[in-house]
Parts: C-alpha cells; sequence; structure tokens
C-alpha cells in the first residue's frame, strides 16, 4: 500500500499556526517580520537569533502555492508577512554578509547565511512580481553581500552539508545578480565539497559519516540540480541515495547512533526530485513517507522553534515535486538477498541474513543495531559502553576514535582502545558575562569570530582526552544469534561508580539530536551489578558476554579470565 502525498503536505500545513505565532506581526513595531519570539516578545535573549527568518520560506510557499486545505493561498496578509520577514532579514545583517544565530557576532557562514539565502532567494522567485521596488533593492542588496561572503570564507571544522548548502545558495545568488565572480568562486566552493565526499557514497560530518545530515546533503543537491546539472555533483547524490538506504530500517525508523552525528532526521526533498532518474530514491522516499505518516522519524512537532522551520518547506517542496509511485519498487537492502557488506572507510558493517539486519560502526566503538524481518521490529540496540567514575566523570566507548583497533574477519568483529571522558558543559552567569563580553570585544572581525568558533567546537564536540581504561568489543554473528564479549581492563587510578551496557544514548553536543522516538521504549541496557563492579575495580579486569537471539532473548554473564 502506497502513503499519500498529502502527508507531506497535511504535516508541514499543521505547523503554520505555530510558525505565524512566532512572527512580530505587528506593522508598528520595530521588530516587525522578526521570528525570533524569545527575542521580540518574551525578552529572555539580547539579540535575535538569525536562522529563524527562515520562516519567510514558508510563508512565501503557502501564500503561492494551491495546497489541499491551504487557507493561506493568495492570502495579503500571507504576503505582507513574508515581505516584513525579508525586510527585518536585511536589517539584522553583519557588515560582512553574515548573520548571528547561536551568539552575538558568531558570523555563521552555511549556517545560518547560506540557508537563510536560498530561502529568502527562493521566496524571491515565487514572490517577485508582488515585491515593492524599495525592498527590492535592499533584498538583492543583502543577497549580494551574503554570497561574496559565502564564497569568500569557510568555517572551522568540516561540515559537508553546509559546503553542499552554500553551493546551492551561491548558484542561486548568481541566478538573480549575474555576478560572474560568484560563478568564479562557485567551482573553487564545489572542488571543496567534492574534496569531503567518498566513493562508498558518505560525506564528511565531524569526523565520519551522518545519515541525518546525509539526507540533507542529498536535498541540496537535488534542489542545485534543477537549476544547476554538473556530472559531479550529480554521482554524489546518486552514491549517496544508494548509502543512506542501508540505514531505512525494517521497523520504518532511520539513522540515528549509527551515525557521527547521531541525527534522527530524514529529508526527503532531493529524493523526490531524484526519483525521475534513480529508482532506489523512489524507494527510500516511499519508504519514509509511510513512516512519516505513521509518527516515526523525526515530525516537526517535536522540534524546537530553531529547526522546526526547515522541515516545513521541505515538506512543501516534496510535495510538489513529488513523484507518482511504480507498482514494483527497487528493493531497499534489507529487503534484498543475503549479504555482508562492510564500507571500509566509513568502517560500518551490514549483514543481511534471512532473519535478521545487523548493523555495527566500528570507528564509533561498535555500536550495534539488530532487527527481526520477519516481525520488523528493533530487537538490539547498543550504543556501546558508558560510566560515571567515583569522581563523577562520565566516560565512554562511543566515541569517534581513529585510533581504535578495528577488523572485520567473517563472522567477527574486533573493536577496541580507549574510553574517553564526556563533557557536559553548560554556561554559568559569570561564564556567559566572560563570553559576551570576548564575542563584543572580538567579534567585530570576522576571521577572530571565526577562530573563536573553532575554540568553541573543540570544547564542545571534540574536546575529550583518553580514559585510563581499555576496552575491546568482540562480535561474533551466526543465522541464530549475535554474540557480544566486553573486555575491559583499568590501567591508571581510576574507580568505576555504575556501568551501563547498550540501550540508546548520545555522547556528542548535536543540536538536532536526542528526539525521542517509541522504538526507544523496545529497548534497554544492561547495568553491571555491585558485584561486578567491585570485581573491575578490584581485579581490574572484566569480561561480560551477552547473547542475543531472533525472538529478543537477552543472556549476560561474566566471563572468567
Amino acid at each position: 500500500m502506497q502513503a499519500s502525498k498529502n502527508i507531506y503536505s497535511e504535516m508541514a500545513l499543521a505547523q503554520m499556526p505555530r510558525l505565524l505565532s512566532l512572527e512580530d506581526r505587528n506593522p508598528f513595531s520595530p521588530t516587525y517580520g522578526c521570528f525570533n519570539r524569545e527575542y521580540w516578545l518574551n525578552k529572555t535573549t539580547d539579540f535575535p537569533s538569525a536562522i529563524t527568518q527562515f520562516g519567510v520560506h514558508s510563508l512565501s510557499l503557502v501564500y503561492a502555492n494551491h495546497f489541499p486545505e491551504n487557507i493561506y493561498y493568495r492570502q495579503r496578509k500571507i504576503l505582507d508577512w513574508t515581505l516584513a520577514g525579508i525586510e527585518y532579514w536585511t536589517k539584522i545583517q553583519k557588515n560582512d554578509g553574515s548573520f548571528d544565530e547561536f551568539y552575538y557576532n558568531e558570523r555563521g557562514w552555511a549556517g545560518p547565511t547560506g540557508f537563510l539565502l536560498y530561502a529568502v532567494l527562493d521566496s524571491y522567485r515565487m514572490l517577485k512580481s508582488e515585491f515593492p521596488k524599495d525592498l527590492e533593492g535592499k533584498m538583492l542588496k543583502a543577497a549580494h553581500k551574503s554570497a561574496l561572503f559565502l564564497a569568500k570564507y569557510d568555517e572551522p571544522s568540516v561540515l559537508a552539508n553546509h559546503h553542499a548548502i552554500a553551493i546551492l545558495a551561491i548558484y542561486e545568488a548568481y541566478l538573480v545578480l549575474r555576478d560572474k565572480k560568484l560563478l568564479d568562486r562557485l567551482e573553487v566552493r564545489i572542488k571543496d565539497f567534492l574534496s569531503y565526499c567518498y566513493d562508498e557514497g558518505w560525506s564528511l560530518e565531524y569526523g565520519g559519516a551522518d545519515l541525518g545530515y546525509l539526507s540533507a546533503t542529498v536535498s541540496f543537491l537535488g534542489k542545485l540540480h534543477k537549476v544547476y546539472q554538473d556530472e559531479r555533483l550529480y554521482d554524489v547524490a546518486k552514491k549517496a541515495i544508494e548509502f543512506t538506504s542501508y540505514f531505512v530500517y525494517p521497523n520504518g525508523f532511520y539513522a540515528g547512533t549509527i551515525g557521527s552525528r547521531q541525527t534522527l532526521h530524514f529529508y526527503p526533498h532531493g529524493y523526490e526530485i531524484f526519483a525521475e532518474d534513480i529508482p532506489l530514491a523512489t524507494a527510500v522516499a516511499e519508504k519514509m513517507l509511510i513512516a512519516l505518516g505513521e509518527g516515526k522519524l523525526v515530525p516537526p512537532q517535536i522540534q524546537s522553534d530553531r529547526y522546526f522551520l526547515y522541515r516545513i518547506p521541505e515538506f512543501l517542496l516534496s510535495y510538489l515535486d513529488y513523484k507518482e509511485r511504480v507498482k514494483d519498487l527497487s528493493p531497499l537492502p534489507y529487503e534484498r538477498e543475503p549479504f555482508d557488506k562492510f564500507f571500509d572507510k566509513a568502517k560500518i558493517f551490514v549483514k543481511k541474513s534471512p532473519d535478521y539486519y545487523l548493523l555495527v560502526n566500528l570507528i564509533k566503538g561498535g555500536v550495534v543495531k539488530l532487527f527481526n524481518l520477519k516481525e520488523h521490529k528493533l530487537l538490539f540496540n547498543d550504543c556501546g559502553i558508558i560510566a560515571e567514575t567515583e569522581n563523577s566523570k562520565a566516560i565512554t566507548t562511543q566515541w569517534l576514535d581513529d585510533e581504535y583497533k578495528m577488523s572485520v574477519d567473517g563472522s567477527e568483529i574486533l573493536v577496541g582502545g580507549n574510553f574517553h571522558y564526556i563533557k557536559f558543559s553548560q554556561f554559568t552567569p559569570f561564564k556567559m558575562i566572560i563570553f559576551r563580553m570576548a564575542m563584543i570585544t572580538l567579534g567585530w572581525h570576522t576571521k577572530l569570530a571565526y577562530i573563536i568558533k573553532g575554540w568553541i567546537r573543540k570544547i564542545l564536540i571534540w574536546g575529550s582526552k583518553p580514559a585510563p581504561i581499555k576496552f575491546v568489543r568482540r562480535i561474533n554473528f551466526d543465522n541464530e544469534s549475535l554474540m557480544i564479549t566486553d573486555m575491559f581492563e583499568v590501567t591508571g587510578p581510576i574507580k568505576i561508580r555504575r556501568l551501563m551496557i547498550g540501550d540508546e544514548f548520545n555522547h556528542r553536543y548535536v543540536p538536532q539530536s536526542m528526539y525521542f522516538q517509541s522504538q526507544e521504549l523496545e529497548i534497554s541496557g544492561f547495568h553491571l551489578t555491585e558485584e561486578m563492579l567491585d570485581s573491575l575495580n578490584r581485579k581490574k579486569k572484566l569480561t561480560i558476554g551477552r547473547k542475543i537471539d531472533l525472538i529478543g532473548n537477552f543472556e549476560a554473564k561474566v566471563i572468567k579470565e
């Protein structure tokens, strides 16, 4: 049974009252058109987060297109509020063409500048005949500054999806402005992006493959493909569609902690665009549309105000570019004949047996997902090992570490290395004052702002050091069961207070992650008993074996050295 494309429009339109409630709709207000309610109404922040102006894209789409049950179509107020949002966008632009999202003087690159430039230009395309001349001039000037900023600068750390949106935004700006300098710089940006893409089909996201953001990259490349055809980018998109298909799960969920940034969201628009040429894109889009209708994935209603704004236009555009499904869709990997596949560069192993579907990410310390194919059920979920030391420090094996020893040999997978400390960083009033002062005094300079941003990302995302406790995880499998053996060895002055193996948990700061999904209720971790902890702390070694069969029976025990 096929899903209705109306799922896209219904889910998006249901969020329009929430979106409109974020905008200052009072034309006499100095913040008229601002979508950051926390700033203009609640007064809980001292600057407007520019990314919320992405709301203009949704407004322009519902104004210009006749979606089913669309009460906003051709409503004069919707047009006025869209134009007000675009004008406010021009007012809060920095002098270098950038915008702030998370903090003052951030001067964000693709996020938020690239995202906003694309949203405004696509809105302009839809509303051009109704644009006031004075606003059109201001908008084009601001768009030019943003496009030049994207062309000139880059950001610390590698987020391939940001490079993809930057390419899209620069080319969209070229189509409107016809500045050949943008076209010259476009090739530089494309080469940068291609350097982060792997033949296996994934692109770099903070040190590894992340499936949620890879679907975003497919979406951005699809949007670009509609106006600019480049065989190199098409090849990247095609390979990415194949790679992401392995992470469409038998129970209808997608991605998650198996990826480098543990994201769960799925961007469908690129798959709908490429469906005409790539049959597998149709199969992925259909499976994910069914899941969306069942309340799976990450629907906009559970996202924060900053992020649900992306999902609405993504769904509306997916509705507009929806391709009618053929009767027999291409089989997804879990529907194919049995296979074993190891993505050597991504360090991800996938096995399809007659009865189960198994995925293991070795570079994250051996994160495991196991699905029963007959019942389309998540049988077992293991995000690695997490523990608390006697001095209340958190440590984990779920860390992207190139130093891990990793191997795949027939029916055995091995991964081993050190636990890593997890940082849980929060602002205190004093730290916030110091931070604000630093950004006011130094952030006025773009390059200094980017140096500071690099430090912040290092602290929040990369900042970790090995803990003096080693692990080796051995995973053995046959057609009837899965056996996981975890060996621990304390190598320094550390004492473990509590330790959990498995379950669902995250180790890394990623704002678009940690959304609740109902499948979490079906899984649990294994907590070491007091006796086991005492043995580990006294003898400095412990080995735990766990056996999982295909109906979900679970057995765990200490294995004697």
